[in-house]
């Protein structure tokens, strides 16, 4: 039984085919009357091979192939398409009667060959798909294939993080937490096929999960060993010199941080970095230059060597402590461009607990850069070992908001009134203290985390939920409540969840029981955006103020905000209805990092603009950074709507978001197919959208999911 369940595993289709739709659609052109084939090139498992398989799939078709084995051997590649032996004219004349010829790792073909494919180009009676991977010697007779400008060339790019998401989502039945999202791209560098050799190893060790609080598959923990993990990372593992394992090893165990050539040996890293397994940067630091290595060398080392070489405990809280602060300075100094900062996510990736001081600071980092989702993540990760964390509350809450979440949000901000067991309700801020919430704080305490003693450390058991789901700050207090206290725990969490969404604010104060941050986005959510302006006018710092200007009111902040930096540039710009100065606004704050911000500005430039092109041009930058958002769902982006379509148009784009296809749709309006492409081209050159992918971003916003 367990050979013939591995048997069939063996049998398994490939994964769905995701994106590439422009891809497959070039190289379907290059294929009709008039063109002679195409060259794809691109990094190793980027999908060059499954692109290619794909554009012909159906068609009638001969396949070669090259292999490093048979590079000495003349015409090996074609051995199953020619006689025995054979003269390169008279193969010329054998293939040329070949209608479609797929060769596959063009970059390994034997010369004899690679000629005959050049040839063959030259004589331009047989169509030719020609898939060479990058980072290796080619033939001279391949690469002339697109140098001499016989065939055009397709230099593929890795796979976009949006599309390999929903490669993931659809492989494994469900969405994948973003910090596991992260750990499985950063492993494997865009090679969709070490991707899928990770996502078996760690589905058949039972490694991936689902997250309590999202529902979505993570994975915490070492990188199994696998055989085909193991064999990915055989060049580092199987090194014939002891010396140089011996180094890795190190290096490997030194991670996040990296270790200084001075205290290595010379003679072996010249070894090793010329066989690109470590790179060194300017300041001598050397780092593994693969990042499956350190985990696979690290999970092959012996217990007592692994105790041996891993860091100190205190060198890993200092690496965590260095990050944060450069995280903090970043934001305070408005520049929140990417930034490496492994030390942080070494602990998520291993399952060790996280300091919610670094968790928060990095979950305000991700927020403010558009990443919304991972935003929520690492909040969500300082809430698991520090449930009761009221900055990590508040990050999750706005990453919720922004995402226009409503539930969660309110969920955070009930269940954070209730924790402080009556300090914040009835506080300085004014709201009412009722006669449920003075019972509240055994309820509201084990709702956050912050329960009795006795109830496991800090307050909650370890995995339970920490309130910050939508709705537990209702049901899942009676679950986590000391005996005899449930029923009333839960009565007393639903009346507060129930005050906040009545808007009552005399019950509950957001600002009381968070963060006045908060409180902007709650009454956002709730579709009181002159409420939030107020709230914003209200708050302290320049993020706080800033907002009024994401809602659309720079005059509430007129010369409050930093003079000349970008956010009072982008007030200024929008108290005038500056278009052009909007655009410019966005571009500065992309530059900066605010991905999120600048979206923004591009959709307000579109109701500012005189110019429809100018609109167009806006709405399209609007769409495409707001693609990068994660789910964001913000007053301004709400702009991006269908405007300008005709009631058809409106009918069948609507229609195309929704996921239909050209025939779909035909057949529910009762259309034709052409009719409907007919409409589609016209709604795309009138919202700026180059295709149906960018549609959902023109809608109004949807029903959120949770962050």
């Amino acid at each position: 039984m367990t050979t013939f369940e591995r048997d069939a595993k063996t049998l398994e289709l490939p994964w769905p085919f995701t994106g590439r739709e422009d891809e497959l659609e070039l190289i379907r052109r290059s294929l009709t009357a008039g063109h002679h084939g195409i060259v794809v090139t691109g990094p190793e498992g980027c999908g060059k091979t499954r692109l290619a398989t794909e554009a012909v799939r159906g068609g009638d078709r001969a396949r070669a192939a090259g292999t490093p084995e048979t590079r000495h051997i003349p015409f090996a590649a074609f051995t199953h398409l020619l006689p025995e032996t054979v003269s390169l004219h008279r193969a010329v004349q054998l293939l040329s009667g070949v209608r479609l010829l797929l060769i596959d790792d063009a970059q390994l073909l034997d010369d004899a060959s690679a000629a005959l494919v050049h040839q063959l180009a030259v004589h331009g009676r047989t169509r030719l798909i020609v898939v060479a991977a990058d980072g290796a010697a080619v033939p001279g007779a391949v690469s002339r294939l697109w140098t001499g400008e016989l065939l055009p060339r397709l230099a593929l790019e890795p796979l976009p993080r949006e599309d390999t998401e929903q490669l993931l989502a659809t492989a494994v039945g469900g969405p994948v937490e973003p910090l596991t999202l992260n750990r499985l791209l950063h492993l494997s560098r865009g090679d969709l096929r070490l991707l899928r050799d990770l996502v078996d190893a760690v589905r058949e060790r039972g490694l991936l999960t689902r997250d309590r609080d999202t529902d979505a598959w993570a994975w915490r923990g070492p990188v199994p060993m696998a055989p085909a993990i193991r064999d990915r990372a055989a060049e580092a593992l199987d090194r014939p010199h002891r010396e140089e394992r011996t180094t890795l090893e190190r290096l490997a165990f030194s991670e996040p941080l990296p270790l200084h050539m001075d205290g290595l040996d010379l003679h072996v890293l010249e070894g090793l970095e010329t066989d690109d397994l470590i790179r060194i940067d300017d300041d001598g630091a050397v780092r593994l230059s693969h990042p499956l290595h350190g985990p696979v060398l690290r999970a092959a080392a012996g217990r007592l060597r692994a105790r041996r070489l891993a860091r100190t405990p205190d060198q890993q809280e200092a690496a965590l402590a260095a990050e944060a602060a450069e995280l903090t300075a970043r934001i305070e100094h408005t520049d929140v461009r990417a930034l490496p900062a492994p030390a942080g996510e070494w602990p998520v990736r291993e399952g060790a607990p996280l300091p919610a001081g670094y968790a928060a600071a990095r979950a305000r980092y991700s927020r403010l850069r558009g990443e919304l989702r991972e935003a929520a993540a690492w909040a969500r990760e300082g809430l698991r070992h520090a449930p009761g964390d009221a900055t990590c509350r508040t990050e999750l809450a706005l990453a919720a908001a922004q995402s226009g979440d409503t539930a969660t949000v309110e969920g955070i901000v009930a269940g954070a009134v209730l924790a402080d067991g009556g300090t914040a309700v009835g506080g300085a801020a004014g709201v009412r203290r009722t006669p449920s919430a003075e019972g509240a704080g055994a309820g509201g305490a084990t709702l956050a985390g912050e329960g009795r003693s006795g109830d496991g450390a800090g307050g909650m058991r370890r995995g339970a939920p920490s309130g910050v789901a939508a709705g537990a700050a209702g049901a899942s207090v009676a679950g986590e409540m000391p005996s005899g206290e449930g029923a009333g725990g839960a009565a007393v969490a639903g009346e507060a969840l129930a005050d906040v969404r009545a808007g009552d604010a005399g019950a509950v104060d957001a600002r009381a029981a968070l963060s006045g941050e908060v409180a902007v986005w709650l009454a956002v959510v709730r579709g009181d955006v002159e409420g939030a302006i107020l709230e914003a006018f209200e708050g302290a710092g320049t993020y706080a103020l800033y907002d009024a200007v994401r809602l659309g009111a720079p005059e509430k902040v007129a010369g409050l905000l930093p003079a000349g930096g970008v956010f009072a540039r982008h007030a200024d710009a929008l108290a005038r209805s500056d278009g052009p100065g909007l655009d410019r606004a966005a571009e500065a704050l992309e530059e900066q990092g605010f991905l999120l911000f600048a979206a923004e500005a591009h959709a307000q430039a579109v109701r500012a603009h005189r110019d429809p092109h100018a609109a167009r041009t806006s709405r399209t930058r609007a769409v495409a950074l707001a693609r990068r958002c994660q789910g964001a769902r913000t007053p301004a982006l709400a702009g991006l709507v269908l405007g300008e379509l005709t009631a058809r148009q409106r009918q069948i784009v609507t229609l195309a978001a929704a996921g239909l296809s050209n025939r779909q749709i035909a057949e529910r309006l009762t259309l034709s197919i052409r009719t409907v492409g007919n409409h589609l081209y016209s709604a795309y050159a009138r919202l700026g959208a180059s295709d149906r992918a960018a549609l959902p971003w023109l809608m109004e916003p949807p029903t959120a999911q949770p962050a």
